[in-house]
């Protein structure tokens, strides 16, 4: 007889299926034009009624199936009953079908630690800017990104009508990362991928002393690691506080996956233990190939700034 999917393996699934439930909820809080929309610390933090069902309904369906596993939402939300239709029980077949890295096959629920962002780049979905978009499940053991989950809910809305909306993008270190096609920048061309609304002087400095061909400013951390992965961007630069856990977990590891990096401004990798401090506040560095590159284009003005 088989034997049962590794726990690892079977968090993944239901964190995809519960990821393509929030991707519903999203669209569907988007096309009731009712956003439900709160200021957490300034105008550029926002919370919609999207972020809040979204964290409800990953943080339930979770922990009703894996109680002993460490969850960390962005939002923090009163401790309350979660209706029963936010709750998702399903589990990815194609997921459970691959067989887990062998140095995560013993893992136990102690011992992990699911940082959720319900939907990172809250600011774009209110202003319409849908492909900035993204519900991000990221898994973390001995302080370490070992498996994301990336759901777009809006992937495709500018086919125009009538096109199939959202796409998931999932990752285990070891096991490789599914969902989208692999690509790289072309050879010699530096393409930076930063802010869009959180820039300032040092942003902006860090970003041009990668000498870039291009810059491209969009929303959302898990966003932009999209953009590397596709060959849309060859480095993430962002050299300032600003990004949270929940933000880079997902994101890191599916980047990892295949042979990216993801560090803060001075290189040094992010730990993801439950107890560390939410804030990233060293900046976050991010590349598919040539990390060495870019680390050594950091001005050291910024990294005292940000030390």
């Amino acid at each position: 007889m088989a034997s049962s999917p590794a726990l690892l393996m079977r968090l993944v699934a239901s964190a995809y299926s519960v990821a393509e439930k929030a991707g519903v909820i999203v669209r569907r809080v988007m096309e009731s034009k009712e956003l439900g929309i709160v200021e957490k610390s300034g105008a550029d933090d926002l919370q919609t009624l999207a972020d809040r069902l979204v964290q409800k309904s990953i943080c339930a369906s979770l922990a009703g199936r894996f109680p002993r596993v460490t969850i960390i939402g962005e939002e923090d939300l009163p401790d309350e009953a979660v209706e029963e239709d936010l709750i998702e029980r399903d589990q990815a077949e194609e997921i459970l079908e691959k067989t887990c890295p062998p140095e995560y096959s013993c893992l136990k629920e102690e011992e992990l630690v699911v940082w959720v962002d319900p939907l990172d780049g809250t600011k774009e979905y209110t202003e319409g800017l849908l492909d900035h978009v993204t519900v991000l499940i990221g898994i973390a053991h001995g302080g370490k990104a070992i498996a994301g989950v990336i759901n777009q809910p809006f992937y495709n809305y500018q086919k125009g009508p009538g096109a199939a909306l959202g796409r998931t993008l999932w990752g285990v270190l070891g096991l490789g990362a599914f969902g989208f096609q692999l690509q790289e920048v072309p050879d010699g061309h530096r393409i930076i991928t930063t802010t869009r609304s959180h820039s300032n002087k040092v942003v902006t400095d860090c970003v041009q002393a990668m000498e870039p061909h291009d810059v491209i400013r969009v929303g959302g951390a898990g966003n932009k690691i999209v953009q590397l992965v596709e060959g849309k961007a060859s480095a993430y630069v962002f050299a300032s506080p600003g990004c949270k856990k929940w933000d880079t977990c997902a994101p890191e590891a599916i980047l990892q996956a295949v042979g990216g990096t993801l560090t803060d401004i001075h290189g040094k990798a992010y730990c993801y233990d439950a107890g560390v401090a939410h804030m990233n506040s060293a900046g976050v560095l991010a590349t598919l190939r040539d990390h060495q590159y870019y680390l050594s284009r950091v001005p050291e003005s910024v990294r005292k700034v940000l030390n």
